[in-house]
């Protein structure tokens, strides 16, 4: 659950951001304020859509990494990592591809698609260390 809130605010702050920036080179003034209220509403308006499509895209990204874990050592936080950012490229060119639809406005752009897998990235590796000792557990009795 820690690496998918990571990952959802990571991603979303990212994407407010993202048009706030694009608003300010509009000549529009945006405040603190303004990028502060934005971010606590899109965090709460993206729950219901983005939140669930992450969760499902990290459970099973980190299941598949889990199995590859087993037959490949010492990678096992890289992995993770890697599978974080897949599962949040995988939810944006997804929709595009199947439904025509990029509802992050930020994942429209290649920079801005490597910034939501940043943020994926980096779920991945609060995952890997969140579960750490129970993978060096599981593995040194067996």
């Amino acid at each position: 659950m820690l690496a998918l809130l990571v990952t959802y605010v990571l991603a979303a702050a990212a994407a407010t951001q993202s048009v706030m920036a694009r608003l300010a080179e509009m000549g529009i003034v945006v405040t603190l304020d303004h990028r502060l209220t934005a971010t606590g509403h899109d965090l709460v308006g993206m729950a219901s859509s983005f939140l669930p499509l992450l969760a499902l895209s990290l459970l099973i990204a980190f299941l598949v990494t889990t199995l590859i874990n087993r037959w490949v050592s010492g990678w096992r936080t890289t992995l993770f990592v890697l599978a974080g950012a897949t599962a949040v490229i995988c939810v944006h060119v997804g929709l595009k591809i199947a439904l025509d639809i990029t509802p992050v406005a930020a994942a429209r752009s290649v920079s801005g698609l490597v910034v939501q897998a940043l943020a994926g990235a980096a779920g991945g590796f609060i995952f890997a260390l969140a579960t750490a000792s129970d993978w060096r557990r599981r593995t040194s009795h067996g």
